[in-house]
């Protein structure tokens, strides 16, 4: 299967190209960019065919799939136009830079008859992975809680290239600031677990960093009929100890997921101060996002409850109105819709 990339500015992408590189059914064989030194990596690393638009590649290659890394705004943009020359199309979260951009992907998808995944890193965690599938399966009981909090002291801080920074720190491109760059996270989970929730709140701000144009922290939170989830966010954030834990509330007990390759711990009554579980092997195509992306295109399966379009066009959904609800200072209910799987 033959790949190209839309984009490089997007630095995740420099961890999901090794992975294509090394897999057998696939072949990356071109890369657009309107960054020079970017293509030049490209080319460096994967002796492929350059361009710096898609319209271009799309008139030179004979492509199946693509990967979007630029920014969330033109990325969904490009990833659209994808879909509708016949691509599969995989993009990083958290879909787009709006919920108008989102409903376009999926509607863009729907048409077209072609697969759309959202890459979430933390998918290929096997403790995150177990951790859903235990709560899924009601070993903890009813959900009545989910936490997310994602933090570092900033992009740049953390060694993000400025071909990143550029538009991270961009509302317009980015879609927004700490908010949507890392309330996403806990929004994903919360949503798979819990459904779409009834009402947000929100608020943000620049505590520290008030040289940028949007948000460096931020606190979402989704109020379900039963429940309430917590995803935070921070760009100031200087320790690690604790960030990027996921943590699972149920009624008969806790899950606890610790990030990287760290444990799973599930605390119950009896063990109320919690033991690690044991990992269970991962299937091959759940070891990182292109073994999935191309497992899912052959086997016409539902990807993987993070990656599904239509649990990430909700995300957007939840996002945007956390937006408006840190804006106006007010609670936002959801519109009533009928449920994307």
């Amino acid at each position: 299967m033959n790949f190209g990339v839309i984009g490089l500015s997007h630095d995740h992408v420099w961890d999901v190209l090794p992975e294509l590189a090394e897999n057998e059914n696939a072949e990356l064989v071109a890369a657009t960019s309107l960054q020079t030194p970017l293509l030049n990596r490209a080319k460096k690393e994967y002796d492929v065919n350059v361009y710096t638009d898609s319209q271009e590649m799309a008139a030179s290659e004979q492509l199946d799939a693509v990967l979007i890394y630029g920014n969330n705004r033109s990325g969904a943009e490009e990833a659209v136009k994808a879909l509708e020359r016949g691509w599969h199309v995989l993009i990083e979260k958290p879909l787009a830079a709006d919920l108008a951009g989102a409903n376009a992907l999926l509607q863009a998808a729907d048409s077209a008859g072609k697969r759309l995944m959202v890459n979430w890193p933390v998918t290929w965690w096997p403790q995150v992975q177990q951790a859903i599938a235990m709560a899924q399966a009601g070993e903890i009981g009813e959900i009545w809680q989910i936490r997310y909090r994602a933090a570092h002291q900033g992009p740049r801080e953390m060694g993000a290239s400025e071909h990143f920074c550029d538009w991270l720190y961009d509302p317009n491109r980015n879609g927004g600031g700490a908010l949507l760059d890392y309330c996403c996270y806990g929004a994903v989970l919360s949503r798979v677990l819990m459904g779409r929730p009834h009402c947000v709140t929100a608020v943000s701000g620049q505590l520290l960093k008030t040289d940028l144009d949007a948000e460096d922290n931020a606190v979402l939170l989704m109020q379900y009929p039963k429940g309430i989830s917590i995803a935070e966010a921070s760009w100031t954030q200087v320790d690690k100890m604790t960030n990027y834990r996921t943590i699972i509330y149920g009624s008969k007990g806790t899950l606890l997921a610790e990030p990287e390759k760290g444990r799973l711990l599930l605390a119950t009554e009896k063990r109320p101060e919690g033991e690690e579980v044991g990992i269970v092997d991962q299937e091959e195509h759940l070891l990182g996002p292109i073994a999935h992306f191309l497992h899912g295109i052959k086997s016409e399966q539902s990807f993987h409850p993070l990656c599904r379009a239509g649990h990430c066009r909700d995300v957007q959904e939840a996002l945007e109105l956390g937006m408006e609800s840190a804006s106006t200072g007010k609670r936002v209910s959801l519109p009533q819709l009928e449920p994307i799987d």
